[in-house]
């Protein structure tokens, strides 16, 4: 008798497992979470059940949800109509350099082999105001005669050069139209690694083109691009023509203006970079109400003091700018600045390598005196330096 009662128990344990193992498998929303062995999180709400084939309502309720997500057309459709096509245009002379064309009676006949040959190239821009303040790149209008932009609406324009910043590799243009679509700026104090960015332009002139990729980095620098560097690095593609371009957040706001790639071939390998907005709006108001970007200038040569060169030359500290070298008559020998003192602050400001000293003195107003403290020979030496006018660097050849 006990033993007919045990297994019919067993039975009824081998069906009632097996059942909970097909409804696990395929209805387990029919099954409480705690039964599958999950665990709730406090405060986070179950997710819906799969919605049945009928229950049309509940799939497009979702529909919107999941394109938010997985598509980025709102912030394009913002910031496109705001990024145009920059066409250049200058007359290059050339010269057939031979000896039978230098010839006086050749000359006299044939006139001289020298010609104007009309070069062309292109690039991108961001229109800033709506009363037609278009932003680029230096290296994109540099020694243009013409310049014209084309506008995402198809309207076409001359542009006037405003004024540039080789140092920095901003230009602005003018152009007079109106109902121009103007970009909301953004700020990069805001933006984090990971962040997805959009990269829009006009790649080997195909015409606008928007990428997506994420922030890589923040504050680079050093690059050799610029004299004043702090770049945004994203993976976004960014190819020749893309330059002076956008590069906006998801809700189409601008981050910085493309400038530049890492590239062994010419073409994107997912290392770009972006001049901030916050760069950019600096040198621009400069740039309108002066026409040039002035910045500060006391003559040294900076290096940055690593690690290596502390230890070998027993330096007090393993940050700072170690002056290198100073301008014989210029603003800080004036000041009583030695070779080999390491600049520690400016302004009260902390100085942790060249770049952020070049970035602090740029900043200090041609004409003010600044306090400078330095470390030499193991003591705090403080001067107060009269601040020159940064002298505008030589034209490219």
């Amino acid at each position: 008798m006990f033993r007919s009662l045990w297994l019919t128990f067993a039975q009824a344990v081998t069906l009632a497992l097996a059942v909970l193992f097909v409804v696990a498998t395929l209805r387990p929303q029919w099954l409480p979470p705690e039964l599958l062995g999950l665990s709730r999180p406090q405060g986070v709400a179950p997710l819906p059940a799969p919605a049945e084939r009928g229950d049309e309502p509940a799939q497009r309720a979702a529909a919107p949800q999941a394109a938010s997500i997985l598509s980025y057309a709102d912030a394009a459709r913002r910031a496109t109509p705001a990024v145009v096509n920059i066409f250049t245009a200058k007359q290059v002379r050339l010269s057939r350099d031979h000896p039978l064309l230098r010839d006086p009676l050749f000359r006299r006949y044939f006139g001289d082999q020298q010609a104007q040959q009309p070069t062309s190239s292109l690039g991108s821009g961001v229109i800033v105001s709506g009363d037609g303040l278009i932003l680029t790149n230096h290296h994109v209008v540099e020694s243009a005669d013409e310049i014209e932009v084309l506008l995402a609406d198809g309207r076409r324009a001359r542009a006037k050069l405003v004024g540039g910043d080789p140092e920095t590799d901003l230009a602005v243009l003018r152009v007079a139209l109106e109902g121009l679509p103007a970009i909301a700026l953004g700020s990069e104090t805001e933006a984090q690694i990971g962040d997805v960015v959009l990269a829009i332009g006009n790649p080997f002139g195909v015409g606008q083109t928007v990428t997506m990729g994420i922030v890589s980095a923040l504050g680079r620098n050093q690059l050799g691009i610029n004299t004043f560097e702090n770049f945004i690095q994203t993976d976004a593609a960014i190819n020749p023509g893309n330059s002076g371009g956008a590069l906006v957040d998801t809700r189409g706001r601008l981050l910085g203006i493309n400038t530049a790639i890492y590239s062994r071939s010419g073409g994107s390998l997912g290392i770009g970079f972006a001049i901030p907005v916050s760069t950019a709006r600096q040198v621009m108001e400069q740039i309108v109400s002066s026409g040039s970007v002035t910045r500060g200038y006391i003559g040294v040569e900076p290096q940055d003091v690593t690690p290596e060169l502390a230890e070998a030359f027993r330096l007090p500290r393993k940050d700072g700018a170690i002056i290198a070298g100073v301008m014989r008559g210029g603003p800080a020998e004036r000041a009583g600045v030695k070779v080999g003192d390491i600049l520690v602050a400016v302004e009260g400001k902390p100085v942790v390598s060249t770049a952020t000293m070049l970035n602090l003195v740029a900043q200090l107003a041609p004409g003010a005196t600044a306090r400078f403290r330095f470390v030499r020979d193991g003591r705090d030496v403080e001067l107060n330096i009269l601040v020159a006018k940064r002298p505008r660097p030589s034209a490219r050849p």
